[in-house]
C-alpha cells in the first residue's frame, strides 16, 4: 500500500502517522519525531538531535500493520519452520550467502486466512508478497535439506485451493494449482489485462506440486502428512491429461483462454520470453520444454507414491511418462552449426521454436532425457553463450533476442541456475554444475550476499560487471532458497528416507575449497557431510540412514572457473 493513497493521521503525537485502504491499516510510531508535511503525499519524519564527536547517536521508529477482513494473508507465527546448518568452507562467501538468505526467508514467512495452520513463503518483495503456486513450490522444495516442515504447509496451503471448476477467466480447471492470490484485481499494465484475486494461469505449478510432495516424502515427511495429500496427488495428474493436454496430442500447453490473463504461462511469464532465434515471437498455444520435463518426473513421482501407499494408478503414469519422453525426443530437438539442442517449446502448429535458452537445462535429472542426450545439454550449458560467469543466462547470446539486462532473454534469474546446478549434478555433470555455482557465489559478492530475482552481466572482469534488475525483487524467496540448492550441489546429495538411503557425491575439487557442512535435518536427527579441497568425502553420517559416497564423473581435470568455448 503506497503512503498517500489512503488516508493520513493529523496526529503529531504517536502513532505519528496513519495510512489505510479496506485491506490494511499501518502506523507509524517515532518517539521524539516530528512530521514534515510539506508534501501531504509524502511525509518525512525528522530528529533534532545533539551529536557529540566520538559518540554515537541513535533514533527509533515503528510500523506496524493491521490487515483488513478480506486480506488473504497473515503474518507467520513462532520460529521458522527449518534448520539452520553450519556451514564452514575455505571460500566464506559461501557461508555469508546462506546467512544472508536465511534471515531474509524468515521474512517472507506468511500464512493464508484459508488455510491459517500453514506456513508458506511469500515470492518476494515488494511486488509479489503474497502466496504464488510456481514460486512458493520451488523455493519449498529448496529447502527440504533443512527440513519438510515448510514444504508439507506449502502442499496444504495449496491444495486449500485445488481447482474444482472450469472457469476460462480465472483459468480454474479440476485439480489445477492456482497461481497467484492476491486481495483485489491486479492491473497488468499491457492490453487491459487484469488478473483476478484468485488466479490459477500457470502451466507448471500443478506437477511442480506433485513433485514436491513426492521429493518431501524421499526427504522424510511423515508417512500420515503425505497419505492425506495424495487424493490432491491423484487430481493433480489427472489434471494433466484431462485439461493440461488441451489437444490431446500428448504435451501440456497453455493459453490464456479468458483474454485478460498472462500470455505466458511457464515461469517466464512476460510477453516476450518464447521467441524464435530470428526473434520474432512464437504463436500460442505453447507447449513449454521444461513443463514436459515436470510433468515427466511428476508422472514418476507419482507413480512411486502410488505404489508405496497401495493406491492403484502407477503402471498408468509410467507408462504415460514413457511416451511422453519419446514422443519429446521426436519433435523437440533441433540443430544449429554446434549440433543438436532442445527448442524451447513448440508453437500453436507443433514446430519446435528454436531460440537457445536455459530452459533446457530444467530437463536434467528428471528422466525424461537419455544420459547421452543430458550430456549434449551440459555442453551447452557450460558454453560462454550461456554461463555469463555470474550464472546462467535464460537466452543465449547469439540469439537475436539476447540482452544480458532483458527480463527474460539474457538476465541470470538465481533460482534458473539453482535449478539447472542442482539437475546437472543428478545427471552426473556435477563439473558444469560447479562452475554455475561459483558464478552466483562471484554475483553474491557484489550486491552484499542478497542475492536479488535477477541480474544482468557478462564474464567477470569485463565491463559493465554485474547490475542487478532494476525493479528485482530483492529478497526474493527462490532466489534466496539457492542458496542451500547451491549447498547440496556441491554435496551431490540424493536422499530416500523410505530406502534407509543417503547418497554423496560432490564435484572434485570443490570449488569454495575445504567444505563443511553440519545440521542438515532427516527424521529423528542431522546429515553432516565434510569435503575436502579436492572433492574427496572426508566424513559423511546421516542418522538412521545409509550413506553411500561416490566420485562424480567428469570432474576431474577442468578449473572450477574455466568455461568451453
Amino acid at each position: 500500500m503506497a503512503p498517500g493513497r489512503g488516508r493520513e493521521s493529523d496526529a503529531t503525537t504517536a502513532p505519528l502517522l496513519v495510512w489505510s485502504d479496506p485491506t490494511a491499516t499501518v502506523t507509524v510510531t517515532a518517539p521524539a519525531a516530528e512530521v514534515d508535511r510539506g508534501d501531504p503525499a509524502r511525509p518525512v519524519l525528522r530528529w533534532v538531535l545533539d551529536v557529540e564527536p566520538g559518540r554515537p547517536v541513535s533514533v527509533t521508529w515503528r510500523a506496524a500493520t493491521t490487515q483488513g477482513a478480506d486480506a488473504v494473508v497473515l503474518p507467520p507465527v513462532g520460529a521458522a519452520p527449518w534448520s539452520v546448518p553450519d556451514v564452514r568452507s575455505d571460500d566464506p562467501r559461501l557461508a555469508a550467502l546462506l546467512a544472508r538468505s536465511l534471515d531474509d526467508l524468515d521474512g517472507l514467512r506468511l500464512r493464508a486466512r484459508f488455510a491459517p495452520e500453514d506456513t508458506f513463503l511469500a515470492a518476494g518483495a515488494p511486488w509479489f508478497f503474497t502466496l504464488f503456486g510456481r514460486d512458493s513450490l520451488w523455493a519449498a522444495r529448496m529447502l527440504l535439506p533443512l527440513g519438510t516442515e515448510l514444504a508439507a504447509g506449502t502442499l496444504r496451503t495449496l491444495a486449500a485451493r485445488q481447482g474444482a471448476v472450469v472457469d476460462p477467466l480465472t483459468a480454474e480447471q479440476p485439480g489445477k494449482i492456482l497461481h497467484e492470490v492476491r486481495s483485489r484485481e491486479l492491473p497488468l499494465g499491457e492490453d487491459g489485462r487484469v488478473l483476478p484475486p484468485l488466479y490459477y494461469g500457470t502451466i507448471d505449478a500443478t506437477p511442480l506440486w506433485v513433485c514436491l510432495l513426492h521429493d518431501a516424502w524421499r526427504w522424510g515427511m511423515p508417512t500420515d502428512e503425505v497419505e492425506a495429500l495424495l487424493p490432491a496427488a491423484e487430481r493433480a495428474l489427472a489434471w494433466m491429461v484431462e485439461h493440461g493436454d488441451a489437444d490431446g496430442d500428448g504435451f501440456l500447453e497453455y493459453r490464456d483462454e479468458g483474454g485478460h490473463g498472462l500470455a505466458n504461462q511457464g515461469w517466464k511469464d512476460s510477453g516476450d520470453s518464447v521467441q524464435w532465434r530470428d526473434g520474432r515471437l512464437a504463436d500460442g498455444p505453447i507447449a513449454l520444454c521444461e513443463v514436459q520435463a515436470y510433468a515427466h518426473e511428476a508422472a514418476l513421482g507419482g507413480a512411486a507414491l502410488l505404489d508405496a501407499f497401495g493406491r492403484p494408478g502407477a503402471e498408468r503414469w509410467r507408462a504415460w511418462a514413457a511416451r511422453l519422453a519419446e514422443q519429446f525426443r521426436d519433435q523437440f530437438w533441433v540443430a544449429d552449426d554446434d549440433g543438436p539442442y532442445p527448442a524451447i517449446a513448440l508453437d500453436a502448429a507443433k514446430r519446435p521454436v528454436d531460440s537457445l535458452t536455459s530452459n533446457i537445462g530444467h530437463l536434467l535429472g528428471t528422466g525424461l532425457l537419455t544420459s547421452a542426450e543430458e550430456a549434449v545439454v551440459a555442453r551447452r550449458l557450460g558454453s560462454a553463450a550461456l554461463d555469463s560467469g555470474y550464472g546462467l543466462r535464460t537466452m543465449s547470446t547469439h540469439e537475436a533476442g539476447y540482452w544480458p539486462l532483458k527480463y527474460h532473454g539474457g538476465a541470470v534469474w538465481t533460482h534458473d541456475t539453482a535449478i539447472v546446478a542442482q539437475g546437472l549434478v543428478r545427471a552426473g555433470h556435477a563439473d558444469v554444475a560447479a562452475r554455475l555455482v561459483a558464478g552466483l557465489l562471484a554475483a553474491a559478492g557484489e550486491v552484499g550476499f542478497r542475492l536479488p530475482e535477477l541480474h544482468g552481466g557478462d564474464a567477470r572482469g569485463a565491463v559493465p560487471a554485474l547490475v542487478p534488475y532494476p525493479a528485482a525483487c530483492r529478497p526474493q524467496a527462490w532466489a534466496a532458497a539457492s542458496s542451500v540448492a547451491l549447498v547440496g550441489a556441491l554435496l551431490g546429495l540424493e536422499v530416500d528416507v523410505p530406502a534407509g538411503s543417503v547418497r554423496v557425491r560432490p564435484a572434485a575439487p570443490s570449488v569454495v575449497g575445504a567444505l563443511e557442512v553440519a545440521g542438515l535435518r532427516v527424521p529423528g536427527g542431522t546429515l553432516d557431510v565434510a569435503l575436502a579441497a579436492d572433492g574427496t568425502v572426508r566424513t559423511a553420517r546421516a542418522d538412521g540412514l545409509a550413506v553411500e559416497v561416490r566420485e562424480a564423473p567428469g570432474s576431474a581435470g577442468r578449473p572450477p572457473d574455466g568455461r568451453e568455448p
